[in-house]
């Protein structure tokens, strides 16, 4: 995927950026290579390649991160949270329409 100047231009347009031609052509540069870059990345086969929790873990195993596990140690108190609210339904809080 590659962009070009006008998909620059109508970005900084919708991001509300007013920025210079010379601006523009930078930007669409750093953009493509940005996208080659991720093309890169996926060409890459990862096929048999197990997940990392965290990149160190590839290099010294005994410093990976350890995971707790996932158990629930709380009780369930949304009743008491929405006690206070001035309106809720069906365990949601209710809110003005704010969109016109």
């Amino acid at each position: 995927m590659s962009l070009t100047l006008n998909d620059v231009n109508r970005i900084a347009n919708l991001a509300k950026l007013n920025i210079s031609a010379a601006e523009a052509d930078s930007t669409l540069d750093k953009l493509n290579g940005i996208f080659a870059l991720a093309e890169q990345l996926k060409a890459v086969d990862t096929t048999g390649v197990a997940p990392l929790s965290h990149p160190i873990a590839a290099l010294l195993p005994e410093l990976a991160l350890r995971l707790r596990e996932d158990i629930v140690t709380e009780t369930n108190q949304r009743d008491a949270y929405q006690q206070p609210a001035p309106a809720t339904q069906d365990g949601l809080y209710l809110v003005p329409k704010v969109i016109e």
